[in-house]
């Protein structure tokens, strides 16, 4: 079982500590190597999944800077600023010493 992901980000390189759920397990296996994110409310960059994968999705009160969280069962999103919500995703994983980013598109490369 994987238990980390490598990620470059506009050419940065971080690890995703993921968490022990059938989310990140499903996940991993139809990821696309790589791809580009949009930036949404200055906070956090996604893209939408071609498959849906299992979700579980827990109202969360605080979104910490690096969570990587689906919303809904198809769009991963990966938030780069610390703030307090009323919306339910389902934790993928941990990205530590992650930087901020400006509102633009970001891109993405995940080895497996």
């Amino acid at each position: 079982m994987i238990s980390k992901l490598n990620i470059i980000i506009n050419g940065n390189e971080y690890i995703i500590n993921l968490e022990n759920n059938d989310t990140a397990h499903e996940l991993i296996n139809i990821l696309p190597e790589k791809f580009t994110m949009n930036d949404l409310n200055n906070n956090e960059k996604y893209i939408y999944l071609d498959e849906s994968i299992t979700s579980n999705p827990k109202a969360l009160q605080t979104i910490n800077k690096g969570d990587v969280m689906l919303y809904g069962n198809n769009c991963l999103v990966i938030f780069y600023k610390s703030f307090n919500t009323n919306y339910s995703y389902t934790k993928i994983g941990t990205i530590d010493n992650l930087e901020d980013f400006d509102n633009g598109n970001i891109n993405v490369t995940i080895i497996k």
